[in-house]
């Protein structure tokens, strides 16, 4: 997620906090973010929640994922704030916040749910 400009911003075990600076190539033809960056932005950060919890020599795997968009995304920067709601041995359940930061101003733009897979490493 280095290419797309996603940068941790808290770790702590099950909770992870992320943040993307917002930049003209994570829009579409309306000016705002595309929904794909949205939704990549909330499920890595949902994975990293995850693997805070997964013993080590074991990864996490997305099985799945859902996105709600609930308003159009523009500002500064993305913030997503992802936490796990039940950890399991073989599946993990997780739900994330994205914001949009414009101003100073902060307002969620989405949420997510994913249920991670885990795997051995």
């Amino acid at each position: 997620m280095v290419d797309l400009g996603v940068e941790p911003t808290a770790v702590e075990p099950g909770r992870v906090q992320t943040r993307l600076a917002i930049t003209a190539r994570h829009g579409q033809h309306t000016g705002v973010v595309h929904a794909g960056v949205i939704a990549a932005v909330a499920d890595h950060t949902m994975g990293a929640a995850a693997q805070t919890l997964v013993p080590e020599g074991h990864w996490v795997l997305t099985a799945e994922f859902k996105v709600n968009l609930l308003r159009g995304a523009a500002g500064e920067q993305l913030e997503c704030v992802a936490r796990v709601v039940k950890p399991g041995r073989q599946i993990t359940f997780t739900e994330a916040e994205v914001f949009a930061v414009a101003g100073g101003e902060r307002r969620l733009v989405a949420t997510a749910s994913g249920t991670m897979a885990v795997t051995l490493a």
